[in-house]
């Protein structure tokens, strides 16, 4: 099966500041891929060579064409929703939905009207009239009509209360989201997402340190909740991080059988959260 992306070697260059230092990663068709990384790990400059908005170095391609010299054709299959509306405060519900009707060939003008009419969105309200939760489920009803192969969302959900955000990714999951479709998704509220990944990726100072499906997370990292009197015999085994909570130890451990783990104490699987700030540490020192 023929990757979705397919990076070697990109690299980007600011005037003194490396956004992406020679990294190299597929995505695969199907998949639902979490970026995630501290601000200015380089995630947005990634997306941003995906989708042609940025020159780079090293080899890039998505759905098999070239960001750079293709990109006309790349974005009738790939659709984009960003931390920040992009839609013009003075434009209504409908003037929208007649713009991307008249200017995209994938758009399916009644599934955008169905989802808008699950929402309290009029045909003649305006942006500027609307809060921000109803100005991604517009963006989101635009987008999700769109019959794209890629979807690329940059922390969508930002300044959007839980209940927004909850049905934001429902949404996405139970009206978007099939096997014909790749969402790549960067969000700090990453245990709201964590759900519904399929890919990790971890981004730090432009290099990508993990890259892996969620179900290795599991094989591969194991939290253990150990008594103190475990504790020394734990750090033994050279844990990527340790903390405390009441009273115990819970210890991370990155590549360990978890036979030789069972006599330390409780074993559980680590969050996505939790595992990011192992990974992380040091970053924002």
């Amino acid at each position: 099966m023929n990757a979705v992306v397919t990076a070697s070697g990109l690299s980007k260059r600011y005037k003194n500041a490396v956004a992406l230092d020679n990294v190299s990663f597929d995505i695969q068709p199907g998949r639902i891929v979490g970026l995630i990384g501290p601000n200015g790990a380089g995630k947005t400059t990634a997306l941003k060579a995906m989708l042609g908005l940025t020159d780079f170095q090293g080899h890039l391609s998505v759905l098999g064409l070239d960001p750079r010299t293709q990109r006309d054709k790349l974005m009738e299959q790939v659709c984009f929703i960003a931390d920040v509306a992009v839609l013009p405060r003075w434009i209504r519900v409908r003037e929208a939905v007649d713009f991307v009707a008249n200017i995209h060939p994938r758009f399916n003008r009644a599934k955008c009207e169905a989802f808008l009419a699950r929402t309290k969105l009029t045909p003649d309200q305006r942006v500027r009239q609307m809060s921000k939760g109803m100005i991604v489920q517009l963006h989101l009803a635009l987008v999700m009509a769109i019959d794209a192969r890629v979807l690329v969302l940059d922390e969508p959900t930002l300044g959007l209360d839980i209940l927004y955000r909850k049905q934001f990714y429902q949404s996405l999951l139970e009206e978007y989201f099939d096997d014909n479709k790749t969402i790549i998704v960067t969000t700090h509220q990453v245990e709201e997402i964590e759900h519904i990944l399929t890919d990790l990726m971890f981004i730090r100072d432009g290099k990508i340190v993990l890259d892996t499906d969620m179900e290795a997370v599991g094989e591969r990292f194991a939290e253990v909740l150990c008594s103190a009197d475990m504790a020394a015999t734990a750090r033994q085994l050279n844990p990527m991080d340790e903390r405390q909570v009441f009273g115990k130890s819970i210890f991370l451990f990155d590549g360990i059988e978890h036979s030789r783990l069972q006599a330390l104490g409780e074993i559980r699987r680590p969050s996505v959260s939790d595992l990011f700030v192992a990974t992380m540490k040091g970053t924002y020192a």
